[in-house]
């Protein structure tokens, strides 16, 4: 509580001591008591109280959040050139009076909505675009007074400055820049762009006036329902046409995966291909070389049976007699052939000797008459 408002509610009981001491002086006389003792006290309360009355119309305190406008009756112009400070001030009681005017931020709110706009009901700004399309833009004005300029505000515009200054050249505004964009700018594209050519030509038009603009704050756009209907459709259209590329890009990328699959096998194949080859390379090397070796000894074995056979017949007869089969038991040679073994009793190798045994029989040369073939017999 400041001292303007104590010395007021003094003022005030002081007032009611005057009417007490009244009172109490009209029923003292009326007892008999002395009349001029009574007077004095009463005269005493009416001087108290003028005099604290007289204090709190002179005295006023100024919030920090607010400037005072002295309105004053000694004054040419009926007004003081400058606003009283924050602070507890003094004014000619019953010639001024102050005129409080905050200078913290404040807000106007316009809205469709019944319920939140500074009027009631449907306060929301109606305009037209630049291809003709009618849109209703909810928006708050958050502003402050100039503390410098606020003589004269009261002077122009006293506490009228919200519904006839704020509220007007807000929706002048709005409407004006609105016809400068479509429809299609204000809700996307341009939206930014129109709040800050708004603000800014807001700013100037309140500032003329002594009102600073803080803030223009474009709350929502409502379009007609035939609009807000071709919207949607167009926002559907949009997220189908994304869904589908969407889809594709999917599809190229599982083609791309299904693609370096492909590489990745064939790759593989070729390398598995490559080392089949080169296994088969080396099988061969293989093969060649031991064919070779075999070859080499093959041809030394046959040059020491050579070098054998210039020595002895007995190898060759030997090789002979090898290769013959297992189950030979009679054998013809030409007549001036040499036996290799001696000749076995024939009859005896039939009945006694090993079914595997040799028998070699030495023939005679053929003749051309019949007597030579019955003595072969």
């Amino acid at each position: 509580m400041n001292v303007a408002n104590v010395v007021n509610i003094l003022a005030s009981v002081a007032w009611l001591l005057v009417v007490g001491s009244v009172i109490f002086a009209g029923y003292t006389i009326a007892r008999g008591g002395s009349a001029r003792s009574m007077v004095g006290l009463v005269i005493g309360a009416i001087v108290l109280a003028i005099l604290l009355s007289v204090a709190s119309a002179g005295l006023v305190f100024v919030q920090p959040t607010e400037r005072g406008v002295v309105v004053s009756a000694l004054q040419a112009k009926g007004i003081r050139a400058e606003a009283l400070q924050p602070g507890l001030r003094w004014i000619i009681p019953f010639f001024e009076n102050v005129v409080r005017y905050p200078i913290s931020k404040q807000s106007y709110t316009m809205s469709i909505s019944s319920d939140e706009g500074a009027l009631a009901g449907d306060d929301s700004v109606s305009a037209r675009t630049s291809d003709g399309q009618e849109v209703r833009i909810d928006s708050t004005v958050i502003f402050s007074v100039d503390p410098a300029v606020v003589v004269d505000l009261h002077v122009v515009w006293q506490a009228r400055y919200l519904e006839d200054l704020v509220r007007p050249e807000a929706r002048g505004v709005i409407r004006d820049e609105a016809a400068k964009f479509r429809v299609d700018e204000i809700y996307s594209t341009q939206r930014t762009e129109f709040t800050s050519i708004i603000e800014n030509e807001l700013r100037n038009s309140l500032a003329l006036n002594g009102l600073l603009l803080d803030t223009f704050v474009l709350r929502n756009i409502t379009f007609t329902q035939e609009y807000a209907f071709s919207i949607e459709q167009k926002q559907i259209a949009e997220q189908e046409a994304l869904r589908a590329e969407f889809v594709v890009a999917q599809r190229e990328q599982e083609a791309d995966q299904r693609r370096v699959e492909a590489m990745g096998v064939a790759d593989a194949n070729v390398i598995e291909s490559q080392g089949r080859a080169d296994s088969n390379v080396i099988e061969a090397q293989g093969r060649a070389t031991a064919n070779l070796i075999e070859a080499e000894v093959q041809a030394q074995a046959l040059e020491l049976i050579g070098a054998s056979l210039q020595t002895s017949d007995d190898l060759l007869q030997y090789y002979y007699v090898q290769n013959l089969a297992d189950n030979v038991n009679v054998m013809l040679v030409p007549a001036n052939s040499p036996f290799l073994f001696p000749l076995p009793d024939v009859e005896g190798l039939n009945s006694s000797a090993p079914a595997a045994a040799t028998t070699t029989v030495p023939t005679a040369p053929a003749t051309t008459d019949d007597s030579s073939s019955d003595s072969g017999g």
